[in-house]
């Protein structure tokens, strides 16, 4: 069974496999060096990793102002644990811990045709808003 840990800091075997599982979605560059997951952890508000016999199998961060907004990212979980509801866990535990921590506006970018699944969990579009990115980046 699955465990659910937040972390601010990770010992090099967990950052292996959380630079895995980015690496795995495609959110890791090959020239991304293992500080920079470190940071990504370190500077969070939360950082929730799911461990099979302590091997990272899923992931998901929040980020924020730690006042009132957050933006939930990065929820990802390895596609041969999916259909557990690990991925709806993962976010339901950042809402609950954000919402712990007194931010009210929680918000996130749903990628990949992913909305029917954030909507499930209690987000909705924002009308008259769209996601924008500065020109260069990638997704």
């Amino acid at each position: 069974m699955p465990t659910f840990r937040f972390l601010k800091k990770s010992d090099p075997e967990t950052l292996k496999g959380i630079i895995s599982l980015y690496s795995r979605q495609g959110w890791w560059d090959k020239n991304d060096k293992p500080t920079l997951a470190a940071k990504i952890i370190r500077n969070s508000h939360c950082f929730l990793v799911v461990l099979d016999k302590g091997r990272p199998v899923g992931m998901g961060r929040a980020i924020s102002d730690a006042i009132s907004d957050a933006y939930i990212q990065d929820v990802m979980v390895l596609s041969e644990y999916r259909g557990r509801g690990l991925g709806s866990k993962i976010v339901l535990k950042l809402k609950n811990r954000l919402k712990a921590d007194g931010i009210r506006w929680i918000g996130l970018i749903a990628q990949d045709n992913s909305s029917p699944f954030y909507a499930k969990l209690g987000f909705r579009p924002i009308s008259a808003s769209r996601p924008m990115m500065l020109k260069g980046n990638h997704v």
